[in-house]
């Protein structure tokens, strides 16, 4: 399977995106995007699924070598 890049991500996968390499936690990130922290979660699995990764790390790392 192919990694999705980052321009194939929704405008919103991008905002949770550039905040989770920011190191905000779901609930500093929900709070700033107006969302629920389950909306936050979703889009945070979302993410990991596009981009291939089984952590929050991992993904900062993906994101950090491209």
């Amino acid at each position: 399977m192919a990694m999705a890049g980052k321009d194939e991500l929704t405008p919103r996968e991008r905002e949770v995106l550039e905040l989770v390499l920011a190191r905000w936690h779901d609930k500093e990130i929900a709070d700033h995007l107006v969302i629920s922290v389950r909306t936050v979660e979703a889009h945070v699995a979302h993410l990991m699924a596009k981009l291939d990764v089984h952590s929050r790390d991992e993904l900062r790392k993906r994101c950090e070598d491209r």
